[in-house]
């Protein structure tokens, strides 16, 4: 007996670095590990995402590489002190994965009455 082959829909296995297209990537679920470095950017201008947890340990670039692979960030910035360091945001799919919708935040307007810094 042999198996059919499932074609492309089937398969959600990925190679290192590429980027999962929407219709696979639908189904899937940030580990704890990545949920935790997501919700940091819904607090933060823009959905910026931190390098550091909160204890200060430099957040594992496996974690950061593998939202960036799902979709759920985006590199943003380039930092020229340490080219190493990924800085990136949140993207409208990992606003979405966190059930945010898949828009940031919206920031209350400013007030005419507002002291301006």
């Amino acid at each position: 007996m042999g198996r059919a082959s499932q074609g492309k829909e089937g398969a959600h296995v990925s190679a290192p670095g590429e980027i999962l297209s929407g219709h696979i990537a639908t189904g899937i679920r940030p580990t704890e590990a990545q949920r935790r470095y997501l919700e940091r950017g819904l607090t933060q201008a823009g959905g910026k995402l931190p390098l550091f947890d909160r204890d200060g340990r430099e957040v594992s670039k496996k974690t950061i590489e593998s939202c960036v692979a799902h979709g759920w960030a985006t590199p943003w910035v380039h930092n020229p002190i340490k080219p190493d360091w990924l800085v990136c945001r949140l993207t409208a799919a990992g606003y979405r994965v966190l059930g945010g919708g898949g828009e940031p935040p919206s920031e209350p307007a400013a007030s005419a009455d507002a002291p301006r810094p």
